[in-house]
């Protein structure tokens, strides 16, 4: 539980108002709910003071909306005053399910497209508000983060332009690589992590799960994910381990050298549990190579952890795997769009992220110290405590 008395001494920056691109409207909804009931429970003196007119209301949202021209051109119109205002907008550039029409063809928007939008309505926004903060859960372009070769390097040139646009604080979820953020060293960006709403997500599900070092094994799909990876397992207090992923680099498909195979190294996993974290499943194949090994080598339950369940190849291919029994669960926020048959799954576990989120835009709101956002250490602890205690605990204290 974040610990809210830290806001009494602090007041808002500016009027809090949030633009929900269409992109992420679901999530959106439920960020303004918990926002909103944060507030009317709230005693802050800035509730009872009218210099502060608009610190609690029923809603922060902001109408907004984005059109197409027949020929495919956009424009983006903000109905409400923003005169002022400390504006959070908040995106999903992994939204494919969105279309629109350009001469007589139904499109379905891109990435691209997400983002293109995204400034559209920070040029409506035309310098007003007083503050412009950019939500964007997954970091747009942020998988190509190294140049090895003539290859572009646009998520560093996609937060420089924001920044120019006037854009304050960058928020993401798990970047591929934070070091982005030294392309603009003196503008805000945080990169947030999930492992609490991870693990809290995962003893609710499971209700026999040992957490020790005879018993659990943190995994990292590859060297990419391996300090997300180290992080969970201290936090645990359990042994951590890696598969090393050897490629042909004779060859190029897809615009990456192909996986040859998957070596492990690691611990005994005979007879243990074993946690696979990473930042995103893309198609999921590396996933589920990873699980079967490891459930070859005699793995008692494998749960599949992603901040983004992105599912680019559908889910057939782990339904399949989950009828092989290669793993027991999957569990992913609900920052990016999710396949809509994903939940009636009987593998899928959602990990919310939306009061995180509206605890993050109040801080932030309030120009708060984030230590307890981004050191979440005490809190799985404390979570950890109660479950091996087998303490009941109820799902609305969990941020």
């Amino acid at each position: 539980m974040l610990n809210y008395e830290e806001l009494f001494g602090s007041i808002p920056v500016a009027p809090l108002k949030l633009v929900v691109m269409e992109s992420a409207k679901q999530l959106g909804n439920k960020v303004d709910h918990y926002l909103a009931g944060f507030r009317k429970r709230s005693e802050h003196p800035a509730k009872y003071d009218h210099a502060f007119n608009g610190y609690t209301e029923p809603t922060y949202l902001l109408e907004s909306s984005c059109y197409r021209f027949d020929n495919g051109e956009g424009k983006a119109i903000v109905t409400d005053s923003v005169r002022g205002k400390d504006l959070f907008i908040l995106v999903d550039v992994c939204n494919h399910s969105i279309t629109y029409q350009m001469n007589g063809y139904e499109n379905f928007k891109s990435p691209d497209d997400h983002y293109q939008d995204l400034k559209r309505v920070i040029g409506a926004v035309n310098g007003k508000a007083h503050r412009v903060n950019v939500i964007m859960p997954y970091l747009y372009e942020g998988r190509q983060h190294r140049r090895t070769g003539r290859e572009s390097l646009f998520c560093a040139y996609m937060i420089q332009e924001l920044n120019e646009m006037g854009v304050k604080n960058f928020i993401t979820f798990d970047a591929h690589d934070p070091r982005v953020q030294n392309s603009i060293p003196i503008c805000g960006f945080d990169s947030f992590t999930p492992p609490y709403q991870f693990i809290s997500a995962l003893i609710r599900t499971e209700n026999d799960l040992i957490v020790d070092k005879e018993h659990l094994l943190v995994i990292s799909p590859d060297e990419g994910a391996m300090d997300r990876a180290v992080y969970f397992a201290d936090v645990l207090d359990v042994n951590v381990g890696m598969f090393y992923k050897r490629r042909d680099y004779t060859q190029m498909v897809g615009g990456k050298n192909p996986i040859v195979a998957h070596e492990f190294l690691g611990d005994n996993v005979d007879g243990k549990d074993v946690i696979i974290i990473d930042d995103m499943i893309s198609s999921g194949g590396s996933m589920i190579d990873t699980a079967r090994i490891l459930k070859n080598k005699n793995a008692k339950r494998v749960y599949l952890c992603s901040t983004f369940g992105l599912f680019t190849d559908g889910l057939e291919l782990f339904d399949e795997a989950y009828e092989k029994c290669y793993f027991d669960k999957i569990i992913t926020t609900n920052l990016t769009y999710q396949n809509p048959g994903l939940k009636s799954r009987p593998y899928y576990v959602e990990a919310d992220m939306s009061k995180f989120l509206a605890s993050i835009i109040d801080f932030m709101n309030h120009d708060s110290s984030m230590k307890n956002v981004l050191t979440p250490t005490d809190k799985i602890h404390a979570i950890l405590r109660k479950y091996n205690a087998r303490e009941d605990f109820s799902v609305e204290h969990v941020i």
